[in-house]
């Protein structure tokens, strides 16, 4: 009974977190707030985590093991060129609307530890080999003109992650409050895919 309790009382501070991270984000989320939400008080949250860092490290673990094997199995798949940028933006851009504190928790972590890398690689990181190489083989046939695979690929993740990333300045720009801003990212779906296959198609 106890182990269960235990993972009860983890599962709602997860999930309670994870609804501040996403309102507040990490510099303004609070321990406090967390406990409050998960009805605990604040000592039994520093049972579970020492600090806001941990838990917003377990937030992220937890949403990142569920992002990684799709965007795995997509980039892995037996799939054209056409539909993997298809599927990857799509199923991205679906997974950030629903995680948005992901994409700046990386570029935090990464820029005050660049040795969390590492431990983005020991959870399922994508492979792109295979994409790579049916990238080279395109271009080689004729079918999409001459690009790296590693340049595409860093095309498909800039113009996904870019929006998420500068939100106040995008909302800023297009004058969009969060209900235009959650349809304009619906839109990119299809937009960024469209943009990407359009520069690459050879006729």
């Amino acid at each position: 009974m106890k182990k269960t309790k235990d993972e009860n009382t983890e599962e709602q501070i997860l999930e309670a977190a994870k609804s501040v991270f996403q309102s507040k984000g990490m510099d303004g989320a609070r321990m406090q707030e967390i406990a409050d939400k998960a009805g605990i008080n604040k000592a039994m949250l520093h049972y579970y985590y020492r600090s806001k860092q941990l838990l917003f490290e377990a937030v992220f673990n937890n949403a990142f093991s569920l992002l990684a094997p799709q965007l795995n199995a997509i980039l892995n798949d037996d799939s054209s060129i056409e539909d993997k940028i298809k599927n990857f933006t799509s199923n991205y851009i679906s997974f950030i609307v629903k995680h948005p504190y992901l994409p700046n928790f990386i570029i935090q972590e990464l820029n005050r530890n660049q040795d969390f890398i590492l431990k983005l690689k020991d959870k399922g990181f994508p492979n792109i080999e295979k994409f790579k190489k049916q990238v080279n083989e395109d271009v080689a046939k004729g079918l999409i003109k001459p690009i790296s695979a590693e340049q595409l690929f860093i095309n498909i993740m800039a113009l996904n992650i870019f929006p998420f990333v500068a939100k106040p300045l995008i909302m800023a720009f297009t004058n969009s409050d969060d209900k235009n801003y959650k349809l304009l990212m619906e839109d990119r779906k299809t937009e960024v895919a469209n943009f990407i296959i359009n520069s690459i198609k050879t006729t």
